[in-house]
């Protein structure tokens, strides 16, 4: 089986591939990548000699080359993640996520379909898996959860953009008979996610002695999920997800984000020590809350749970603990 990833290079998508060639190593990947800040290829050095394992630095707003690419690896299956995805930059600057969310998208929906959909293409079965987010659902209240039948409503231009390549992808089922999936997932956590996010942004101020960010009061409420459980899911709905379905996937975890920040900091007292007289907590520093900023975020996994036998793991404090210690390393001076 031949695959393409896009996105391969940053967070969740280095994660994957590296599951994949563990799990599943007679699969043949392509990881497309346009290695913006955001991505790392040194995430997957230990494949450098896999005779599986290929890469191509590619813009996905770049048609030709996406034409190019799929016609060239004929792939059996897409798995796109590619997306710009900080919601502060979004507010900043928007361009960039249309571009790359939207158009992108696009692009690589559309070759495949044209490459899947030729008269002499031995299958039209070929699957896509279009890896989105929660945010395009908005937010919650103190109660309930976002499910596959909960209505769109994005708040940021960044969500915005999510839920416009969901569209995209959700018509290409029901107009062309595309076999795509969608996947709306939680707040991931783990090794490979970029400094700029809030776990590593914790981590990487305290090991500074500089203050700690917190939005607003604190209170915004996230369901945390466990990227390697996001890659399970992600595997298990490669193969056996049905054509056209939507699934969210989250980790049964809710938290506040001052929650967050002060069981990272506990962590890193016992990690760390030399905290500001005696704990961490004493950097935290409360900020203008962003702009648009949803309250609640939280999933209702049944439907996958049900569909392909998933459960996300278990053991939250240790997979953070195991988490903060990764990000300790790379964050160090001799690192």
């Amino acid at each position: 089986m031949r695959i393409i990833i896009t996105g391969g290079a940053g967070f969740i998508g280095s994660n994957l591939i590296l599951y994949l060639h563990q799990h599943y190593p007679e699969m043949e990947i392509l990881n497309i990548d346009k290695l913006t800040y955001a991505s790392d290829v040194s995430y997957l050095e230990p494949l450098k000699h896999s005779k599986n394992y290929h890469f191509k630095k590619m813009d996905l707003v770049d048609r030709d080359a996406v034409r190019e690419a799929v016609k060239n690896w004929k792939p059996d299956g897409v798995i796109h993640l590619a997306a710009e995805s900080h919601v502060d930059n979004s507010i900043k600057g928007p361009e960039p996520f249309v571009l790359s969310n939207v158009v992108g998208t696009f692009n690589i929906l559309e070759e495949c379909r044209q490459l899947w959909f030729d008269e002499e293409y031995p299958s039209k079965d070929n699957r896509f898996i279009h890896v989105s987010t929660d945010e395009v659902y908005g937010e919650l209240g103190d109660e309930g959860s976002f499910s596959e039948t909960t209505p769109y409503a994005p708040n940021s231009p960044y969500s915005a953009t999510k839920a416009s390549s969901d569209f995209l992808v959700r018509s290409y089922h029901h107009t062309y008979g595309m076999n795509t999936v969608i996947t709306n997932c939680s707040n991931n956590y783990g090794p490979h996610q970029h400094a700029e996010k809030l776990i590593p942004t914790v981590i990487r101020k305290a090991m500074k002695k500089e203050p700690i960010p917190v939005y607003g009061k604190g209170d915004n409420v996230r369901d945390w999920l466990y990227v390697e459980d996001h890659c399970s899911a992600l595997a298990n709905l490669f193969f056996d997800a049905g054509k056209g379905e939507q699934y969210c996937i989250g980790g049964d975890n809710e938290w506040k984000n001052l929650d967050l920040v002060h069981l990272i900091c506990d962590i890193l007292n016992d990690e760390l020590g030399e905290s500001p007289d005696g704990d961490y907590k004493n950097l935290i520093e409360f900020v203008e809350d962003r702009l648009g900023h949803d309250f609640r975020y939280s999933i209702d996994a049944s439907k996958l749970k049900r569909d392909v036998s998933w459960t996300p793991g278990d053991n939250f404090e240790g997979k953070l603990r195991e988490t903060v210690k990764w990000f300790i390393k790379k964050f160090s001076p001799d690192a």
